[in-house]
């Protein structure tokens, strides 16, 4: 079977496409590497031990979907691609609008009637006053991105109702964390990272002297916000289930966990990780955060086969062996001569 992964050489993407790969799927990649490292679908087929086709590409580009997809016939679409960045979209709003929900439509269309998987976020859900969130809990995102979305989701129900007979499946991630355990593959953010895992990360191996933790008066069991993380590699295989459903109907599925974690909790299995302290100042609240946010994650269970199989700590110790690989490449990449 012949899969479309958009966005295929990113964090989520260049996991599922190594999940895609193991499982026997024939895979491209579509990638506008705005967000990817070159050397990354190398990685893939490293990790994978399979080659797989890669396109550069933006899917905001209709003309370039349509000369990519010329010919092929596809079984199946993971549309990853899109801008992420929360406190970005409230700077850039068109952008995201334009990607998120206009790239959508443009991939939509492009590869016709084949069931189609979605990457949302619990973003859509904005802030809840109560947790877990179940998928038919209210929707209020709070942001552009959240925004956009929660209208690419409704892009793609309406497309579903109004015909076609092929599965659409919208997963909406909670916070994905970790790396691949061969620490090839992980997230490799451009600019200075926004998600704790990553800022982590760079503490514990001395890039940078200290966390920053938003809020230690949170009403929660250690002062600090509680989310719902979720190891990649357990992302990635929902994907693989994803492709798998054959229901009548769209479905909504949340990608969590159902036990969250504090800021704090992640901190101490880092450092169970690398056996040193993560020096930690706390500062004031960001805006816009919540004390808590946790997936219902039975429907993933009970439609998707779906649950998480790896721990906190594993992400841990995966994110640490991936953030020392990306180190040692750097350390070599500044040896190299400069060519002139």
């Amino acid at each position: 079977m012949s899969i479309l992964v958009t966005g295929g050489c990113g964090y989520v993407g260049s996991h599922v496409c190594v999940k895609l790969l193991e499982h026997g799927y024939d895979v491209l990649a579509l990638d506008d590497f705005s967000n990817a490292q070159a050397d990354v679908p190398a990685r893939i087929r490293e990790v994978a031990k399979r080659g797989f086709d890669v396109v550069c590409a933006d899917v905001n580009d209709r003309r370039a979907l349509k000369h990519t997809l010329a010919g092929r016939q596809l079984d199946g679409v993971i549309h990853l691609a899109g801008r992420k960045s929360v406190a970005e979209s409230v700077r850039l709003p068109i952008s995201y609008y334009a990607t998120n929900v206009g790239g959508t439509i443009n991939v939509r269309e492009a590869t016709g009637d084949c069931a189609f998987v979605f990457s949302s976020s619990a973003t859509v859900y904005g802030r809840p006053t109560s947790c877990p969130l179940h998928e038919s809990t209210t929707t209020n995102p709070v942001n552009p991105y959240g925004h956009s979305k929660l209208m690419a989701e409704r892009v793609l129900l309406d497309a579903a109702a109004a015909g076609g007979a092929s599965p659409t499946v919208l997963l909406r991630y909670f916070n994905p964390v970790g790396a691949h355990p061969s620490g090839l593959l992980g997230d490799d953010p451009r600019g200075e990272p926004n998600n704790l895992m990553p800022r982590i990360e760079r503490v514990a191996v001395g890039l940078d002297t200290e966390l920053v933790v938003h809020g230690d008066d949170y009403p929660t069991r250690d002062g600090t916000a509680v989310r719902d993380y979720v190891h990649i590699d357990d992302i990635a295989q929902a994907h693989v289930a994803a492709l798998a459903y054959r229901g009548p109907r769209p479905v909504v599925v949340n990608l969590g966990s159902a036990t969250g974690s504090t800021v704090m909790e992640v901190v101490r299995a880092f450092e169970r990780a690398t056996g040193k302290r993560v020096p930690v100042r706390f500062g004031p609240r960001r805006e816009g955060d919540v004390p808590e946010l946790l997936a219902d994650a039975r429907r993933a269970r009970d439609v998707l086969g779906w649950s998480v199989t790896r721990s906190l700590d594993d992400a841990c110790v995966d994110a640490l062996r991936w953030r020392r690989f990306q180190c040692a490449r750097s350390a070599v990449d500044s040896a190299k001569p400069i060519e002139v």
